[in-house]
């Protein structure tokens, strides 16, 4: 007895000096208790828990997959923070603790969705497509404690509660837009934000790049739009640009995550980085000088010369050729230096050079004072919830991305002491953010009418990526919501709570975001 007693002292201290050793070695110990269904940010279509069971997943845990890169991409994250060897089996194995097909899915699920079951045994997850598996796979990421997203191990358990998730989204287009023109930012800092929207089920990255302040990308046979006019930002910067590589770079990695890339040039406004580097381009021959300011409104290519258009034939058809996705951004918004009849008749050619080159137009809602082509979309971002023009539009068949400003637009300030930010649109807190209906929103138009939501971050006030996930977070992810979730989870109170969830998840990935006074954040986070 006295030797079962001693032998047991000894083991106790023995896990006692351990733990403490894994402790001072940065190694902590994950929450036992399951993440609750109820903590997923954006809101599943439904989801059905299973009381009382839980499966743990553990050190000898391997992932079946029908898509090789997004079993690896989870495979990845977790063996970073679990430590565990985690093999993946392509094509699946049916005793693997974690599956995902491209199987078995109800039709529900449309092309984004899933459905994703963990029982005693094991982890689901079931799409049509490739992108409806790896949002699924966000959502059991979620499901895990915060530490699994972590970049160091950490002791578990790993538990995941048990029930079934079904899950689609409610709108195809879900967005978020990072201004690279007025201050630019690199590769691996536009990476980074990738990364942030893709756990939040956003996919597509609006790049806008270029502006009167900055022009980010470069065309070959017009390089100096890049070596000149890329080589300022707002307050007189060093600027910089994107070999194409760099930007060919950026969209491998977005597409990886299932996030389309669509880049804006704006026109025939927001042109002074292009009027300063061509002279051809301005109706006198005369080239601008470069602009650090944050004025709107001034600048306007030469809507009369044939070079303007041989100019947009180039920047479209390089864009087109190396953007997989549908759409190229064309801008057309605060075009007051453009007489109304040029703009039209400008609008209408340069949507017409879209089309040659394979793509849709995207186009900010201005585009209606001129005529919009079959498949351009109109991007709304006006503080007002009506506009007779832009409804007429969307009554003749032109689909729209909502981003009004006094909800959608992330450089807005929360409050008047915000540091960074702009109040022009109004303060928005993360409650306004969220409480606006993207399907009831625009006076005369239907839900139908509407392809989504998108969350512009415009640069005049952000020069860091500390600047932009202060902005972005939490809001982007009301954004998120809306363009995810149903209608019917909507209630502001208990977004609010599943939004504090993820206050730890973000400090964990060292994301600087804005601690809302709205929303009971948990001690620490």
């Amino acid at each position: 007895m006295a030797v079962s007693r001693t032998r047991r002292v000894l083991r106790l201290g023995l896990v006692a000096a351990l733990t403490a050793s894994a402790l001072a070695g940065g190694v902590s110990t994950a929450s036992a208790a399951p993440v609750p269904f109820s903590s997923v940010v954006p809101a599943p279509a439904s989801a059905v828990p299973a009381g009382g069971v839980t499966f743990t997943l553990g050190s000898g845990v391997a992932i079946s997959a029908d898509v090789a890169a997004i079993g690896d991409q989870l495979a990845t994250t977790l063996r970073r923070s679990t430590g565990y060897a985690i093999p993946v089996h392509t094509p699946p194995s049916g005793t693997d603790g974690v599956r995902l097909l491209l199987s078995g899915a109800p039709d529900s699920v449309g092309d984004q969705g899933y459905q994703l079951d963990v029982t005693a045994s094991g982890v689901v997850v079931r799409a049509r497509q490739a992108a409806g598996l790896f949002a699924g796979v966000q959502t059991l990421l979620q499901l895990l404690p915060p530490a699994a997203q972590g970049t160091t191990v950490t002791a578990g358990p790993w538990v995941l509660a048990g029930g079934r998730i079904t899950d689609q989204p409610r709108f195809g287009y879900r967005g978020a837009m990072l201004d690279v023109a007025r201050h630019f930012f690199t590769v691996a800092q536009v990476e980074r934000y990738v990364d942030q929207l893709a756990r939040y089920k956003v996919n597509t990255l609006h790049l806008h790049l270029a502006d009167d302040q900055g022009w980010r990308i470069v065309i070959n046979g017009w390089e100096r739009l890049a070596t000149y006019g890329g080589s300022t930002q707002v307050g007189g910067g060093p600027g910089g640009y994107y070999t194409q590589a760099d930007y060919a770079a950026i969209v491998a990695y977005a597409q990886a995550r299932y996030i389309t890339v669509v880049p804006e040039i704006d026109l025939p406004g927001h042109t002074n980085a292009a009027l300063a580097s061509y002279a051809e381009l301005n109706c006198d021959g005369k080239a601008r000088p470069l602009y650090t300011g944050t004025d709107v409104g001034f600048s306007s290519l030469c809507t009369s010369k044939e070079i303007t258009y041989t100019f947009l034939d180039a920047v479209l058809g390089q864009l087109a050729a190396l953007t997989p996705g549908q759409y190229l951004h064309i801008g057309g918004d605060e075009a007051q230096s453009t007489k109304p009849a040029d703009y039209k008749a400008f609008m209408n050619r340069v949507q017409q050079i879209a089309t040659a080159h394979g793509k849709s137009a995207l186009v900010w809602h201005e585009v209606v004072n001129a005529t919009p082509a079959a498949g351009t979309v109109a991007q709304f971002w006006d503080t007002t919830t009506s506009n007779s023009a832009v409804a007429a539009a969307a009554k003749n068949g032109t689909k729209l991305v909502l981003s009004p400003a006094n909800h959608a637009y992330l450089d807005m300030k929360y409050t008047s002491s915000s540091p960074i930010g702009q109040d022009w649109a109004g303060l928005v807190e993360v409650k306004k953010a969220y409480d606006w209906n993207p399907g009831a929103y625009l006076s005369g138009v239907a839900e139908s009418a509407v392809n989504g939501v998108e969350a512009p971050l415009w640069t005049e006030t952000v020069t860091t990526s500390a600047d932009i996930e202060y902005l972005a977070f939490p809001r982007l992810a009301a954004i998120a919501e809306l363009g995810w979730s149903p209608q019917s989870t909507h209630d502001w109170t208990a977004f609010s709570k599943r939004l504090a969830t993820q206050g730890p998840l973000w400090k964990l990935l060292g994301i600087k975001y804005y601690k809302s006074p709205q929303v009971t954040w948990p001690a620490g986070a």
